[in-house]
């Protein structure tokens, strides 16, 4: 039986798959700085753990996340937001390596939409919105819509979202490419598992690589990034398993790989 104290719990519903559950559903899963520590200790966990190969992420079938805690912003201000444990915590979990996935079923607001963009594929209900409404209590993102949001959506369509703090629902997530696909209501965190049970049987360094090679397309130049393409896949011809794939193909059999 799951732990209700914990503010993130763990399951492994496929080998090689770790679900994390976003648990504080009083508050609608609201980031405190508690639960976004909890959160990040669970990533380093699974950086660290060589059975991990893919990762989803997912809140209640309601809600993902309502966005950061304002009741901690009401009383700590700017440093409820802005604080090098919260910063670092934030970080471990946009530099995690592996295959992530954000199933979102609900509203996914502010400092949740926030993390849902850190996830590498975004699965969502057909009931779900996405918005950031930080400008309704006079403030603004700060936790990277303004910038991710704005490189997934485009500048038009994240200034309506951040000016006006009006959501969007699923079908225009989809058109805008903030999410890969949409399914039934309730329905998001079993495509987000099965999703990431096909991701798992991949060769776990390739997939990491494949990653890292797409990220870079947002932060480098077309040329950098072909560049850093190249290297990888330089890389990928060293390891264990791509012999072990090629080897499999010939003799049509599934390959076993083993993440070396």
């Amino acid at each position: 039986m799951a732990d209700l104290s914990e503010l993130v719990l763990r399951s492994t519903p496929f080998p090689h798959v770790l679900q994390l559950t976003l648990n504080r559903l009083s508050k609608r899963n609201a980031l405190s700085n508690e639960l976004i520590a909890e959160l990040a200790a669970a990533f380093r966990a699974a950086a660290q753990d060589g059975s991990v190969r893919c990762v989803v992420i997912c809140g209640a079938e309601g809600f993902f996340s309502a966005g950061a805690d304002i009741k901690e912003m009401q009383q700590r201000g700017f440093e409820a937001i802005d604080n090098r444990t919260r910063r670092n915590a934030w970080k471990d979990i946009s530099d995690f390596t592996k295959p992530l996935i954000a199933a979102v079923d609900g509203i996914c607001y502010g400092g949740g939409h926030e993390l849902a963009m850190l996830a590498d594929i975004i699965i969502a209900g057909e009931g779900a919105t996405f918005g950031q409404p930080e400008i309704n209590i006079g403030i603004l993102p700060g936790d990277g819509a303004t910038q991710r949001l704005t490189r997934v959506a485009g500048k038009s369509l994240t200034m309506l979202m951040i000016l006006t703090g009006e959501p969007i629902d699923a079908a225009t997530a989809l058109r805008t490419g903030l999410v890969a696909q949409v399914v039934e209501k309730g329905r998001a965190l079993p495509r987000a598992l099965a999703i990431a049970e096909l991701i798992s049987r991949k060769p776990p360094r390739s997939t990491e690589l494949a990653k890292a090679s797409v990220l870079a397309a947002y932060q480098t130049t077309l040329d950098a990034g072909l560049e850093f393409e190249r290297q990888a896949i330089r890389y990928a011809f060293t390891t264990d398993d791509q012999t072990e794939g090629m080897k499999a193909f010939f003799e049509k059999r599934p390959p076993k790989y083993v993440g070396r």
